[in-house]
């Protein structure tokens, strides 16, 4: 709790302080040794988030939105191309498929998961698409363009059901990159090969965001792309440095997308406290479904299904009194945010595709909806007390006061 009796939505402060002692020494390192742009420490972290991410090749490079589109280009995705993704996510992700030259298209989501929901992917690909005879890949009929990848986002810290996803893929031929950015550490239980898999080592390749606000988080921008293909290892070392497969010699045109030294020394850092960090995370979940066993306000808790380990990036609840809500707590000093209050194909950005409202349904609702509580590692169970007693008070004061619904652990 801050000085002032308010619980903060994150707090970064405090974790930065109790490193301090363990960061201090990474910014000595880089000015003594002058190594600003790649180097041992990159090349440190790259080996140790591989590790932790049971990946053969970790690529570091300058944001999550980076590690997208470089993930994308480097797997096959070209100019033309159709990509699908979600509606609910950060803009990020579709950017990252625009800058690749290619045209985002969305299948809705899982209302219980807020994921891909793999029945709908199914269903595009059946009623949008005619498969071509020489690729059997799809080919979008609308736009007569081939669908040739998927971008399934592990949204709030929550991985996607990705058997269906994966066979589909292996069915059309698509390739398949992990929108990982919310997601260090989650893993997801594979009925298909009957074991824990950790995310970001499913798809042809994962893109990680290390924004600071992550589980996971740089001291400023950082992202990576982790993989299993050395060829797509290769090209995304050329193209986040000007397409350079040595110095002053390119391959192709890249771009400058390299990682720092210190925001890797950095990540090096915090990445020996990410585990205990992911599992104090885990441990306030379930204190707040604890607390919220007697709360009757119209409110749906995060669903955790048997097949995902979630780390809980965020504590994303859902009410249709979500606005009134948010303003309750501002006012008694609890600390939200809303992720994400406009689905993508209804941002401004978009409008010249053509979407409208009602186009993904699931997504608008939700959108209108979620609102997320503070979650952080430190965060105390008298915070959370505290945040469970507000949106009780609230309860009383609801206009329409409905019932709780507890998400199933399916």
């Amino acid at each position: 709790m801050s000085d002032n009796g308010s619980i903060p939505f994150l707090d970064l402060v405090s974790l930065h302080d109790g490193l301090e002692k363990e960061l201090i020494p990474v910014f000595q390192r880089v000015l003594k040794t002058a190594g600003f742009i790649g180097g041992p420490m990159v090349e440190q972290f790259e080996r140790e988030f591989g590790l932790f991410c049971d990946t053969a090749h970790c690529i570091g490079v300058a944001s999550g939105t980076d590690a997208v589109r470089f993930a994308l280009m480097a797997a096959g995705v070209r100019p033309g191309d159709v990509v699908v993704t979600v509606p609910h996510t950060f803009i990020a992700t579709t950017e990252a498929i625009s800058q690749a030259g290619a045209r985002p298209d969305f299948v809705d989501i899982d209302e219980r998961t807020h994921g891909l929901d793999a029945n709908k992917l199914r269903q595009y690909f059946e009623r949008e698409c005619e498969i071509d005879s020489k690729t059997g890949r799809p080919i979008h009929r609308k736009w007569n363009a081939p669908v040739t990848a998927v971008v399934p986002v592990h949204i709030y810290g929550q991985t996607v059901d990705m058997d269906p996803i994966l066979e589909l893929a292996s069915r059309y031929h698509l390739i398949v990159v992990e929108d990982a950015c919310q997601a260090h550490g989650a893993e997801y239980f594979s009925r298909s090969q009957k074991r824990w898999i950790k995310v970001g080592s499913m798809g042809d390749a994962a893109a990680f965001s290390f924004y600071p606000g992550k589980n996971l988080g740089a001291c400023g921008e950082a992202g990576a792309v982790t993989t299993n293909n050395e060829g797509i290892a290769r090209q995304i070392r050329m193209l986040r440095d000007h397409g350079q497969s040595r110095k002053y010699y390119h391959e192709v045109e890249g771009y400058n997308g390299r990682l720092d030294a210190i925001q890797a020394g950095i990540l090096l850092v915090k990445l020996r406290h990410l585990a205990m960090w992911n599992q104090q995370r885990r441990e306030a979940a379930a204190r707040y479904r604890e607390l919220m066993g007697g709360i009757w306000l119209d409110l749906t808790l995060p669903c955790e299904p048997s097949w995902s380990r979630s780390v809980y990036h965020l504590y994303v609840v859902r009410t249709t009194e979500r606005d009134a809500l948010q303003e309750h707590l501002s006012k008694t000093g609890v600390g939200t945010g809303i992720h994400y209050p406009v689905p993508v194909h209804l941002q401004n950005a978009y409008q010249s595709m053509g979407f409208t409202r009602g186009d993904f349904p699931v997504a608008e609702s939700i959108a209108a909806q979620v609102l997320s509580l503070p979650m952080f590692p430190g965060l105390t169970a008298a915070q959370q007390k505290r945040v469970v007693e507000e949106i009780t008070r609230f309860e009383g004061i609801a206009d329409n006061p409905l019932s709780i619904q507890s998400a199933v652990w399916a």
